[in-house]
């Protein structure tokens, strides 16, 4: 076999580990807005909601949290600051529901470097019920979502998560960061976990509070910098499994920047650099920029024309990723894949920086992610 065979063939294996890594997905998730298995026992759960700020969709993400179809539920709502304008917000949403049952807690525990995990301890210690739900303020929850929680655990279960689904982008950067986040990132994540490699995930946690609690509780999920990460190793620990909710829920993102993009994407690179490094380190094979530059290389030393190659290396890239996202009703329009094209240019890059020191913005924190510790500098209460 000559080099330009064997790079061709590279080429190939990489595009054919993609396909089935959306088959596996595909196979292993429900449609967008299909309805959860059944489940017999309802017992009264806590969602424990950390917020900073006003987001996009506040108002409709906190009404939404009010409008769960579930016999009995508290809402802890975390706040570290008692001046964040999050708190009217919030007190608005709950004087329109006023049938549930609500807590707004203020105060900032500094067990770890991560600022949501510090703002969600008191709501965890707060939480009057076993099962104990660690939400993101921007999940867009649907109306059974603690019975989609519920029905993802299993007897071997130790944490039951999901991934969060881009919707309702406005602007092109926007629909970049749908694309890094559903055809990419949640596809990836399904296929792992149907093979055995379950990761947490920190949008959506669902949590057997006896369980956690008689295994260092809330505290050991400051274990790494990311609550996610710790979550999956302690899991791992106990010799249990990480498992997703059968469709994943909805983030609605509203308008976002280039900058916005780069630095979350870098953000969360870093992290799994630092927390899963084995892992991380053969991120830079996927999209379809490696594939194509294989292709090229060997039409190059084949001396064949290099369009069809680049044409078959596109087709068998973005094609299947289209088809899955069509198939479960996810976000597509004219301008899906053209953001792909440029979340995978932009993916090499965003793998380079992961392996670089320096500091990482957060949502006005500053966030020193290292390999033997991490540090966080946030930054002042507003006003």
């Amino acid at each position: 076999m000559d080099m330009a065979q064997a790079l061709a063939l590279a080429s190939g294996a990489l595009v054919a580990t993609n396909l089935a890594s959306i088959l596996i997905a595909a196979r292993r998730l429900s449609p967008a807005g299909a309805t959860p298995p059944d489940v017999r026992k309802k017992p009264p759960v806590s969602i424990v909601v950390p917020l900073r700020g006003i987001e996009n969709f506040s108002a409709e993400t906190l009404d939404r949290a009010f409008r769960l179809d579930w016999p009995k539920y508290e809402l802890l709502f975390c706040v570290a600051h008692g001046k964040d304008p999050i708190i009217a917000e919030v007190e608005k949403a709950a004087l329109a529901h006023p049938h549930v049952e609500a807590r707004i807690l203020l105060g900032d525990d500094r067990i770890s470097a991560n600022p949501k995990l510090n703002n969600c301890v008191k709501g965890w210690q707060a939480a009057r019920h076993d099962w104990v739900i660690l939400a993101d303020s921007n999940v867009l929850m649907p109306p059974d979502y603690i019975q989609h929680l519920m029905a993802g655990w299993r007897s071997d279960s130790g944490v039951v998560c999901s991934t969060p689904l881009g919707s309702r982008p406005d602007g092109f950067w926007a629909e970049v960061e749908c694309m890094f986040l559903n055809t990419q990132q949640a596809r990836w994540q399904y296929a792992g976990e149907a093979v055995g490699l379950g990761f947490a995930q920190g949008k959506s946690m669902l949590w057997s509070r006896p369980m956690l609690e008689a295994n260092g509780g809330i505290q050991a999920l400051n274990a790494e910098i990311a609550e996610d990460a710790a979550s999956t190793k302690l899991v791992n620990r106990l010799g249990l499994k990480v498992h997703l909710v059968c469709a994943p829920f909805e983030q609605p993102l509203g308008r976002r920047t280039g900058q916005e993009i780069w630095s979350r994407q870098s953000r969360w690179s870093r992290l799994r650099r630092v927390t899963f490094p084995g892992f991380f380190a053969p991120e830079i094979l996927l999209g379809a920029l490696p594939p194509l530059l294989l292709a090229l290389a060997a039409a190059f030393l084949g001396a064949v024309a290099p369009v069809p190659a680049i044409l078959l290396v596109l087709a068998g890239i973005y094609l299947p990723e289209v088809a899955l996202a069509l198939a479960k009703g996810w976000r597509l329009s004219r301008w899906s894949v053209p953001a792909m094209i440029v979340r995978d240019g932009m993916m090499p890059a965003i793998w380079l920086r992961a392996w670089l020191g320096g500091t990482i913005d957060w949502r006005g924190n500053t966030m020193t992610i290292g390999t033997t510790a991490s540090e966080l500098k946030e930054a002042p209460a507003g006003p």
